[in-house]
């Protein structure tokens, strides 16, 4: 979007009229303004943080820039799938490795809240 609103911008500057300098400048200083313009308009800061999403790779930002390209409510609902999918599938992987690390599904009480276990279950508990 920044390099195509650039050269919309571009296109409709006034260049016919340079025969000093001070209309180069005058341009060129347009020109800049355009580009800064466009950058502000179409960037974004991205803080990295330890709380940055660890199942996020690039075909989230293939699906979300089709979408913001397009516009389409379609293309909203496909990306949003996708994620919900991927986010499913790692986070089963991350349960399993969990689990698996310790052969222990307790491993996993820290994923959910504290649960007091049955009398049942304390009696039977290291056999």
């Amino acid at each position: 979007m920044f390099i195509k609103e650039v050269i919309a911008s571009f296109t409709k500057l006034d260049i016919s009229n340079i025969l000093d300098i001070s209309e180069l400048e005058r341009v060129i200083n347009d020109f800049a303004n355009i580009i800064h313009g466009a950058w502000t308009k179409n960037s974004k800061i991205i803080n990295i943080t330890k709380h940055m999403k660890s199942w996020w790779n690039n075909n989230y930002n293939k699906n979300l820039a089709k979408y913001r390209s397009s516009k389409n409510i379609e293309d909203w609902k496909a990306f949003q799938k996708t994620v919900k999918n991927t986010k499913r599938y790692f986070f089963d992987l991350k349960i399993q490795e969990i689990a698996n690390k310790k052969h222990s599904p307790w491993e996993l009480m820290s994923w959910v809240n504290k649960h007091k276990l049955l009398a049942i279950e304390m009696i039977k508990y290291n056999g």
